[in-house]
């Protein structure tokens, strides 16, 4: 068959650290080697370059059209881009996938759409494939919602969740005409490397831990090995929580080294009391990258506030995990969580420890209920016919305690005391000096474009927007 996978642009990315990261499509990546070693032909489509759907359509005359959605804030993309595909190809059938898809596939079941993959696609889509192509019944593919005469249904669920080594490596040579288009931070070109999926902690604003059931699973260390061999100079490791398994972790670093494996920079995503506790751990991995950075979830900046988030870890185990960190030329980025429901007095808390422990490179988040999580049940009613573009975690879903205007002109002051503002103690032509001539023009483009975080007009200009637009739907839908 010929299938095309299509990585669609993720829409509004004007506030937050979107300016810094683009990264492949690893997901896609993978479930394209699974076709691929079925005897597909397959196309991945990155639109975020151009060309656009349509021309990619005309291009490979796809049977089967699987889109991503990553993140609940691409689900109205996620349909514009099924009804270019529908427009150009009537008959294609037409699949979503990803992280949002899984978790919460309600906005997806659409006309437009034929089925929504609620699980891993590494296998089911070769059964949606090869069901497809004999003609049989779409009801036993598992781990779908299909689309049906009668409405969706759920189709069984996978008998057991696959090894991840079902796919050894993923398909990266399907977007290597965009390699130079992926960064990270000052790092490009940037390759993306998985080498477990899942988490069994229980943070309240996460879907993670709910979509798999609390379970991590892992890729064999000879996978990993020649996956982190045959990429690039700089990597980030997309794990929801590295170093999860210390004793494979320890395995892991020993056989890197003994492949040879070094790198300009490696970026990696963890939890504070994992690094408390793990020194020797951290010692092992910190020879194989020149720069090796950490991002940690610091969340907040009291016991009290990680509480309330369930984050299983206290505010001792956030200080000692920099500290040691630190200690091992780690570099520590991060990022925290502003809650709209907070007093002026939490942000000045917050205030007062990023300056005590120099967290500088963090990011701050607005407390957002994303789809597939207890939280977002919760709060349903406070946001109900918000569009899924402002579920981005840098608008607000409802009128904060301090109102909007104060509560912005505090949550910009928040953001000016970070590294990104470039008139505070790191100037523009500091972060110049960082990088290799040729991406000046790159770094020069990014921080312009964070520097709206700053500014408190730039988030009420869309809030009031916003409001407006909700209150005449409102309007409408009453008449």
């Amino acid at each position: 068959m010929n299938i095309l996978l299509l990585r669609p642009h993720p829409g509004n990315d004007r506030f937050g650290l979107g300016p810094f990261f683009r990264v492949e499509p690893l997901g896609l990546e993978y479930v394209a080697a699974a076709l691929l070693g079925k005897g597909h032909h397959v196309t991945i489509a990155d639109l975020r370059f151009r060309p656009g759907t349509a021309t990619w359509v005309r291009r490979t005359r796809p049977n089967l059209v699987g889109i991503s959605c990553l993140h609940s804030l691409e689900f109205d993309r996620v349909l514009e881009t099924a009804r270019e595909v529908r427009l150009a190809s009537p008959d294609a059938f037409i699949v979503v996938g990803g992280h949002a898809a899984a978790a919460f596939p309600a906005p997806l079941e659409h006309d437009l759409i034929d089925a929504i993959m609620v699980d891993d696609g590494e296998e089911a889509v070769v059964h949606l494939a090869a069901c497809l192509q004999q003609g049989g019944a779409l009801t036993r593919v598992p781990a779908l919602r299909l689309r049906t005469a009668d409405g969706w249904i759920t189709t069984p669920p996978l008998e057991e969740r696959p090894p991840l080594d079902l796919v050894p490596l993923p398909a990266r040579h399907l977007v290597q005409r965009h390699r130079n288009g992926y960064h990270c931070l000052l790092f490009k070109p940037v390759w993306l490397i998985e080498t477990a999926r899942g988490c069994p902690h229980r943070c309240s604003f996460c879907s993670v831990w709910q979509l798999y059931g609390r379970t991590c699973r892992e890729r064999s260390i000879a996978a990993v090995v020649e996956d982190f061999a045959t990429s690039g100079d700089a990597v980030f490791v997309a794990d929801d929580l590295f170093w999860y398994n210390p004793e494979r972790s320890l395995e892991l670093a020993a056989a890197l080294k003994r492949r040879g494996v070094y790198k300009r920079w490696i970026l990696v995503q963890t939890r504070t009391d994992l690094i408390r506790r793990s020194g020797e751990l951290m010692a092992a991995w910190r020879p194989l990258a020149q720069d090796f950075d950490i991002f940690l979830g610091l969340e907040a900046a009291s016991d009290n506030g990680l509480a309330g988030l369930s984050k299983d870890a206290g505010i001792g185990d956030s200080i000692e995990a920099v500290r040691i960190a630190r200690e091992l030329r780690y570099g520590i980025n991060g990022n925290f969580l502003v809650d709209p429901d907070w007093e002026e007095t939490q942000f000045h808390e917050l205030w007062d420890f990023v300056e005590r422990h120099g967290l500088h490179r963090a990011g701050f988040t607005i407390l957002t209920p994303l789809p597939g999580t207890d939280y977002y049940q919760s709060e349903l009613a406070r946001t109900t016919g918000q569009p899924w573009a402002n579920f981005d975690m840098h608008h607000l879903l409802w009128e904060p305690r301090l109102r909007a205007e104060r509560f912005f002109e505090l949550y910009a002051e928040t953001w000016r005391r970070s590294i990104l503002n470039t008139a505070g103690n790191k100037s523009l032509m500091d972060w110049i000096r960082q990088v290799r001539p040729s991406q000046i023009p790159y770094i020069i483009r990014v921080l312009l474009r964070t520097q709206r975080m700053m500014k408190p007009a730039e988030y009420l200009r869309e809030h009031f927007e916003s409001c407006s637009s909700r209150l005449l739907k409102t309007e409408v839908v009453q008449k």
